[in-house]
């Protein structure tokens, strides 16, 4: 072929990068790879090893170390004997430690990128032009947050060791997402690899060593599924933070559920991308390739939803099908192409049975007519039109270059639309209208939202989802929290059972009996009957019956919480507005502390002291949760492109909270306080011996202008009433104080739709101290925060 000829077809020739250093590497270790444990490469006890193939050839490429519970014991016990030590380094050690991480990626960035596509199947140009300077990246943010911690995280302290489970999608991104933030705050960590993509993990524990991590700070325990499931079992971890399937995250929370571990889950997606009729619609066709061809869909918050306003539908269509044509498929070190191989050949297969199905079910396929590689696993770019939002397909999460799209005809519509999905990861909006894209930006179920742009990361912006796409944040200030837990917190001990009292009968006179009075629920804003029309009797410290209160049932929560998702005008309502109405409640309350203060000496047996300082305490909590409310705001990040990331704390929505038994207006307050603060609306379950502060409260409530349905008040036992709002599904999260069996209820109920949940384990809170029972660590619970991402410039 001449060079003439080049120019008139423009066609590109093969440019293939080199990968003759990955080739040795792989010899060097005769192409086989034991667990990383204390610093130095070890075989598997069993001697077993499985084997990980090259996804654009099917080759083998090594024999890996197949972990079993006798690896994953010594890689807890190195990680625990080094915990002690790398935590009590000065941040500044620290800070040097993951700087020289930060500069060893930097210095091996090529080999890592070959090993990464020859390894995973992806693009070289995306492993060398984003996964790998994103990593290094995080390793830089993350050593200032090490060099900061002593200051901005004073209050906190690690969590200990951490178990990490990471994907096959970007094994070595991924890797920085977790083991940055852990290492930089003074954890250390067992990571296991995904079974299909293990190498440059090891590759990367070689270089930590090379750089002078010191032994047990980082261990790689390779494996397959049950190797995982090892490490979430382990009794001498204290989180874990995973990262994969929907079903697998709500495996690890039923099987972690009352242990105390922390957990974050980064779960699937099926991401809506919104395009209006006044978007570029060029740049969205380039958004489109962006969000869900990269690393051929195989992208956890890939825009595989498109929807479309009605009037450019047709238009749209003909120009992303015609970009499609150009699209190049080929081999991952091919610098010249856009999609690789799909990372193995049971993940081809689950993509072309779902695309089938969806055909089947009424779409419309497109596939352009370009060639595939022979050998491996290829698929080519593929758009479905024609799509009902309740297909397979439109529903499901593919996880392949498939491209589902609808129409829309209004942004209500499109929101609508948008948000009817159980997941809730990521979404893109185009649109020239700022006002609109944010207006619908800010309605969106999602952890993260790009306007006229996707896929956009950065270490200094969280991400994470919410409802199925897991709960917590990898990135940012919110990120290093998940590795951390409030210093107030160490040390605490079980609360102590309380003693039920002896009823004693009442000896009947010819005195003129007490009117009988028995406190109703609170619904919606009025005092509503029990739906069983049982009651139960509350009882004083000395057994003597002092009133009576509704048994609460199923039914009713389900109209407590019906009459909470009515009061949806709270989330949406000003800082300002609900922070006076917080200073109302207080004034209010403040007017009747006599009052309470005898109810809880009554019930309690509290002197008059204590119970007044308790009220006094109540009272100055509602006055704390008054000045977070419009204090409690977002930051603006800066991440090293033209933009800006908003990160915007927003209420979680419907909030079920079980008070403790203990301090029972204070413990009220102390979770009710924050929730409503920020937003949410709440379905609370007071003491169970204890209700009657929280039924007088509702008398507070009714005179101090909260709408109706912000706050709901069940009576009732605990655990039944926990029970049924951790199983109902449109409770958003749950907040549990009490027994240890009540918090292990709550969290393996709540996986039904994976609701957040916050539960102290059976360990008291002191609620008179306000370092551990009021301000950021609560606020921080009762909120989600959203992402918005909004480049400018040409």
């Amino acid at each position: 072929m001449t060079v003439a000829r080049y120019f008139d077809e423009m066609s590109y020739g093969p440019a293939p990068e080199g990968d003759t250093e990955a080739r040795q590497w792989l010899a060097r270790h005769k192409g086989e790879f034991g667990h990383f444990i204390n610093g130095a490469f070890v075989a598997s006890a069993s001697g077993k090893t499985f084997d990980t193939y090259e996804p654009a050839t099917g080759a083998l490429l090594a024999k890996i170390a197949l972990g079993g519970r006798e690896d994953v014991s010594s890689a807890v016990a190195a990680a625990r004997k080094a915990q002690g030590a790398w935590a009590k380094l000065p941040g500044h050690a620290r800070a040097r430690h993951l700087y020289a991480l930060a500069r060893m990626i930097q210095r091996h960035a090529r080999l890592i990128a070959v090993v990464e596509a020859i390894d995973n199947g992806k693009p070289i140009r995306e492993t060398r032009d984003i996964d790998i300077p994103l990593a290094a990246r995080h390793f830089y943010h993350h050593a200032g947050w090490a060099q900061l911690q002593e200051t901005e995280f004073a209050d906190q302290v690690p969590v200990g060791v951490v178990g990490q489970v990471i994907p096959w999608n970007f094994p070595f991104l991924m890797l920085a997402w977790k083991v940055a933030p852990a290492l930089a705050l003074g954890n250390t960590v067992i990571l296991k690899p995904a079974e299909f993509t293990p190498l440059t993990a090891l590759l990367f524990a070689e270089l930590a060593s090379a750089a002078g991590l010191p032994p047990g700070v980082l261990n790689v325990v390779t494996g397959e599924g049950e190797t995982g499931a090892l490490i979430v079992e382990h009794d001498d971890i204290d989180k874990i933070a995973f990262t994969g399937s929907t079903e697998v995250g709500r495996l690890i929370r039923e099987k972690i559920a009352g242990t105390g571990k922390s957990l974050t889950l980064e779960l699937g997606g099926k991401s809506p991308f919104i395009i209006f009729d006044d978007a570029d619609i060029d740049g969205a066709v380039e958004g489109v390739v962006d969000a869900i061809w990269f690393n051929q869909g195989q992208v956890c918050c890939a825009g595989s939803r498109l929807l479309v306003q009605e009037g450019i539908a047709p238009l749209f269509h003909e120009r992303l099908t015609r970009r499609m044509g150009t699209l190049r498929v080929g081999h991952p070190l091919d610098k010249a192409i856009d999609m690789a191989a799909i990372v193995a050949p049971v993940q081809l297969r689950r993509i072309e049975s779902l695309v089938a199905q969806g055909v089947t079910e009424g779409a419309s396929l497109h596939q352009p007519k370009i060639e595939l590689p022979k050998g491996g696993s290829f698929y080519p770019p593929t758009l479905l039109t024609n799509v009902q939002p309740t297909s397979i397909v439109a529903t499901e999460e593919i996880f392949g270059p498939v491209a589902v799209s609808m129409t829309f005809r209004t942004p209500e519509e499109a929101i609508q639309l948008a948000n009817h999905s159980r997941y809730g990861l990521a979404a893109s909006i185009w649109s020239e209208t700022i006002g609109l894209a944010l207006h619908v930006a800010a309605k969106l179920a999602a952890g993260v939202v790009w306007v006229n742009a996707t896929n956009l990361f950065d270490a200094a912006a969280g991400f994470g989802g919410k409802r199925e796409s897991g709960f917590g944040r990898e990135g940012g200030r919110e990120g290093c929290y998940e590795y951390l837990k409030p210093k107030a917190w160490v040390g605490r001990k079980l609360r102590a059972v309380p003693a039920e009292p002896v009823v004693k009968a009442a000896a009947g006179d010819f005195s003129m009996p007490a009117l009988d009075r028995t406190a109703k629920l609170f619904i919606g804003g009025k005092q509503a009957r029990p739906d069983g029309n049982y009651s139960r009797p509350v009882l004083s410290s000395k057994g003597k019956v002092i009133g009576e209160v509704g048994e609460g049932n199923r039914k009713d929560i389900r109209n407590a919480v019906v009459a909470a998702q009515a009061a949806s005008a709270w989330s949406s309502a000003t800082t300002h507005n609900r922070a006076q109405i917080l200073y109302y409640i207080a004034e209010n309350l403040s007017g009747r502390a006599a009052e309470f203060a005898d109810r809880i000496a009554a019930m309690t047996g509290a002197s008059a002291a204590g119970a007044r300082a308790e009220v006094d305490a109540a009272i100055a909590r509602l006055f704390t949760y008054g000045a977070w409310a419009d204090k409690y705001e977002g930051v603006v990040h800066q991440p090293p492109l033209r933009g800006v990331a908003l990160a915007m704390p927003e209420p979680q929505g419907v909030v079920g909270v079980i008070c403790p038994p203990e301090a029972p207006l204070l413990g009220f307050i102390s979770l009710v306080a924050p929730l409503i603060a920020v937003g949410n609306r709440v379905v609370a379950v007071p003491s169970e011996q204890h209700p009657l502060a929280a039924t007088d409260f509702y008398s507070v409530l009714e005179t101090s202008d909260v709408p109706a349905g912000v706050v709901n008040i069940v009576t009732g036992s605990a655990v039944e009433l926990a029970k049924t709002l951790a199983a109902h599904n449109d409770v958003d999260a749950l907040w549990a104080f009490g027994s240890p069996e009540l918090s292990t209820l709550v969290e393996k109920v709540s996986v039904g739709n994976l609701k957040r949940t916050f539960v102290d384990y059976g360990k008291a809170i002191d609620w008179m101290d306000r370092t551990a029972a009021e301000g950021p660590a609560f606020l921080r619970r009762a909120v989600d925060v959203k992402n918005i991402w909004i480049p400018y410039g040409e």
